[in-house]
């Protein structure tokens, strides 16, 4: 039998599994930001709908395009010397993490990587971003997805089953930005953290499925430090950044832990990691300097005693869980894809189709420049209709395997907090460290001068 936490209580799970206090909060935290999303692709559709959904119309109206904060397409050379700078700076942070054990130099690449990769690149190419280019071209026949593109969303990914979080370390301009503006790192709840932490894995479904459909790269529009990088975006985006950043000097790296999607990816991967930053560079004297070292609450304590004992209750908490995780993820797929009509509404064509389907009055009127681009192109409402509502039918089908996958998240992460895991000596939580090396500097050992030092 799988051994279990001895002080889990499980309370009110769907009326069948054992309540307890973390399980409750997060089904409610689960279901408040599900209604809470839905609402926000509510509000938001319409100003989605603003945009430029067809090819720029050749009819004179006086109209000028405004220039955008979008950066111009690079060259494939320089998309490879952008390729090469990640390359080598992946390497070196691997040096530096694995053998050298040097903090400071970590330091310094990532001060470069915010300045390279963040405002002289403008944030682009982007490994977090380059999963809705491969969802996309993995769903769609009129899209491909380039060669670096693929590499910058792949090679962060297979170093992370090697070596860690390697790319959070120093490459993420995204990271870094955050990374300098730790002040005086708080602890959260270990509740509100395994709560949180949800949000990734759900933000990276919803990503798919947007990118999969050809409705909108989210990631990218919702991208906090864009707007910093680039020195100009819309008014909300700036005052998004500047909120992450505030609270980023207390909680520390707030979009890494709470939002990146690709941070999702990348905890799942370090996980199976062989070499991985290790907070001392031999045998832990568990001399406790460590404990609190890092900011981002990714150190694992050694096991007490009274954690040890397993009971027959807590196996049956864990079989209950394992037997309801088929229903979580039914419950999950049937939520998601019931919603589809709403959720499809964020593309262009369904918002459109809906729009002129509701108000027929509206193709006898000018000046709305999506409705003159419809008009113009010679389609008819029923085209119209058609295509929308094949879009909401991919809506339909990839709402179940989105709520699938959002059921099947939250029922591993409630086994993983059943299961028991022994430990005699501090060490970094392999899916959550960031390899920054700050724990490293806290070790005595194999520092003689220490007062600590094994031996001394």
């Amino acid at each position: 039998m799988i051994p279990i936490r001895n002080n889990m209580n499980l309370r009110q799970i769907f009326s069948v599994i054992v309540k307890i206090t973390w399980a409750r909060k997060t089904i409610l935290f689960i279901q408040g930001f599900m209604l809470t999303l839905l609402l926000m692709i509510a509000v938001s559709q319409e100003a989605t709908a603003q945009q430029q959904r067809f090819p720029m119309p050749e009819f004179d109206t006086g109209y000028t395009i405004p220039d955008t904060t979008t950066p111009e397409p690079r060259s494939e050379s320089m998309e490879y010397v952008d390729l090469s700078v990640l390359l080598a700076v992946l390497a070196l942070t691997t040096w530096l993490v694995l053998k050298k054990r040097s903090r400071n130099w970590i330091f310094w690449l990532v001060v470069f990587s915010l300045i390279y990769f963040g405002f002289y690149r403008n944030g682009c190419i982007c490994p977090i971003g380059a999963v809705q280019n491969l969802a996309l071209s993995l769903f769609s026949d009129t899209y491909a997805i380039s060669l670096t593109v693929l590499a910058f969303f792949a090679i962060p990914l297979l170093l992370a089953l090697f070596a860690g979080r390697i790319f959070c370390a120093a490459a993420c301009p995204l990271g870094a930005i955050q990374d300098l503006v730790i002040v005086k790192p708080i602890k959260l709840s270990p509740w509100l953290q395994k709560t949180l932490g949800l949000f990734p894995f759900i933000y990276l479904g919803f990503a798919i499925l947007y990118a999969a459909t050809g409705t909108d790269f989210i990631i990218c529009r919702y991208d906090p430090f864009v707007g910093i990088f680039r020195l100009g975006a819309e008014f909300h985006m700036i005052i998004l950044g500047i909120s992450f950043l505030l609270i980023g000097m207390f909680v520390a790296r707030p979009y890494c832990r709470f939002v990146c999607p690709y941070g999702a990816l990348l905890n799942i991967g370090s996980r199976f990691s062989k070499y991985h930053l290790s907070i001392t560079p031999s045998e832990c004297i568990n001399c406790k300097l460590c404990k609190d070292s890092c900011p981002f609450d990714a150190i694992d304590y050694p096991t007490e005693e009274k954690d040890v004992r397993v009971t027959k209750e807590d196996n049956r908490r864990f079989i209950w869980i394992a037997i309801l995780l088929p229903l979580l993820i039914f419950i999950g797929g049937l939520t998601i894809s019931g919603s589809y009509k709403l959720l499809s509404r964020a593309h262009p064509d369904v918002h459109l189709a809906s729009l002129l389907v509701a108000n027929p009055e509206l193709m006898q009127e000018t000046g709305n420049l999506d409705i003159d681009t419809f008009m113009a192109s010679g389609k008819t409402v029923d085209m119209l209709v058609a295509e929308a509502t094949v879009i909401q039918k991919k809506f339909r089908t990839g709402g179940w395997y989105l709520g699938g996958f959002i059921g099947l998240v939250i029922g591993l992460t409630l086994l993983n907090q059943m299961v028991f895991r022994k430990r005699s000596i501090y060490e970094a939580n392999r899916g959550d460290c960031y390899s920054c090396g700050r724990c490293m500097d806290y070790c005595p050992v194999g520092k003689p001068d220490h007062p600590y030092h094994k031996g001394s």
